[in-house]
């Protein structure tokens, strides 16, 4: 094995500059969820290139690769990216800033993919040194309910061949290229949309006594609600309650007739999940009809929980440890942000891991979604080789169990 680690390096530091030419691309091309069709044939066109078989059109921007190895029954192992960017407007100022104005790959589905694509590479040009397949699975819409992987599941991605093991990455801001990081057990939050609407009788400001003001309804509802976190979630459940939006369309001297908020509910334990989403709604309805208004009080529920498989994790912190050397591999702790790679940590033994890809030097700490994110391209390097060696470990890893 020590002889194709050496060569999946040499590869990486080989086709490196090939995956940034990839990644600028889709950066400076982004489409938003399950509208990814041009990057679903940009995507097919690296493939067939590569001369990898695949599928495209499934959940309609969907694509599915095989890489068949020796053997190809014996073992089969999927590698997942996403390709969907976000609806914010870029404002870096670098010559792959996003053409599509108030599109952009701000979550880093432009590394995963151009990733993967360097992976596929590399694993289809030494295809006739390991045994098992390969499944890439090229996911569309990740940051949109009810998320793409679930689609995709429905649709027959863990079917002909069926994958003992799926594994995933996702870019990590706060780390620095050339380090990645792990967790064994449970590492995201499930997420939910909330969808409240908080209805009285407007008028004029200055006769309180002849409205049913919404605004006060709320400032109620919202501090008895943080209650379901604080008073009601058990201390080993972690909870996550915020409102992000709210519009109370009146003015200095105008009360509305209502007020609309948007927030999200994040936990790590689906009976508790359920409890709280009965707890919020009763809670807020009754508030508001205590005080003579009303309350619509709207769940979409959305991820589950992200659950990454002890034994296949541990395996791929200690395939890293050998690629990267240990001082670049980190223990990560545990997130409320969620992801729909759940769906399919839910279904299979999987992994998801994170790829550093900060450098203060070059100024390249910007977090997650916002509109000056960008990353290290020296990571790319990383990701790339790292990739292709955790599906040649854990291809060689099930193959002796």
């Amino acid at each position: 094995m020590e002889e194709i680690l050496k060569l999946i390096q040499q590869k990486a530091s080989e086709y490196k500059e090939e995956v940034v030419e990839i990644r600028r691309y889709l950066h400076q091309n982004p489409e938003l969820s399950f509208k990814e069709f041009n990057t679903s044939k940009y995507v097919c066109s690296k493939l067939k290139a590569y001369g990898i078989e695949y599928e495209s059109g499934i959940v309609e921007t969907g694509v599915v690769g095989l890489i068949k190895g020796n053997m190809a029954e014996s073992s089969v192992i999927a590698l997942r990216a996403d390709l969907d960017a976000l609806p914010i407007v870029e404002e870096n100022e670098v010559a792959y800033k996003s053409v599509n104005k108030g599109v952009m790959h701000a979550c880093g589905h432009d590394v995963h993919t151009s990733s993967l694509l360097g992976a596929a590479k590399i694993l289809n040009e030494i295809k006739d040194q390991f045994s098992g397949t390969v499944k890439l699975i090229f996911q569309p819409g990740e940051e949109r309910l009810p998320g793409g992987a679930s689609l995709m599941i429905k649709e027959g991605v863990l079917e002909n061949p069926v994958p003992n093991t799926i594994i995933g990455q996702h870019v990590y801001p706060q780390l620095e290229a050339g380090k990645v990081g792990f967790k064994s057990g449970m590492y995201m939050a499930s997420t939910d949309e909330l969808f409240m609407t908080v209805k009285g009788k407007g008028g004029h400001a200055a006769l309180p006594h002849l409205n049913v003001d919404p605004v006060l309804i709320t400032a109620h509802i919202l501090t008895a609600l943080q209650q379901v976190v604080s008073r009601m979630s058990h201390p080993t459940a972690p909870t996550v309650l915020s409102f992000g939006k709210m519009i109370a369309n009146g003015a200095t001297n105008i009360i509305p007739d209502k007020v609309e908020l948007e927030g999200t509910f994040r936990a790590m334990d689906e009976n508790w999940r359920s409890e709280a989403h009965i707890k919020m709604k009763t809670m807020a309805e009754s508030i508001a009809n205590s005080m003579g208004g009303e309350c619509v009080f709207k769940i979409i529920k959305g991820y589950p929980f992200l659950v990454n498989d002890e034994a296949i994790t541990n395996s791929a912190k200690q395939s890293a440890i050998e690629f990267l050397g240990e001082e670049n591999v980190i223990d990560l702790d545990l997130r409320m942000t969620a992801e729909d790679f759940a769906y399919f940590s839910q279904a299979k033994p999987s992994c998801f891991y994170r790829l550093g890809i900060k450098n203060e030097e070059k100024n390249i700490i910007s977090g997650l979604h916002t509109p000056t994110f960008d990353v290290d391209e020296d990571a790319l390097e990383t990701s790339i080789g790292l990739m292709a060696w955790l599906a040649i470990k854990a291809l060689a890893n099930k193959k002796r169990t």
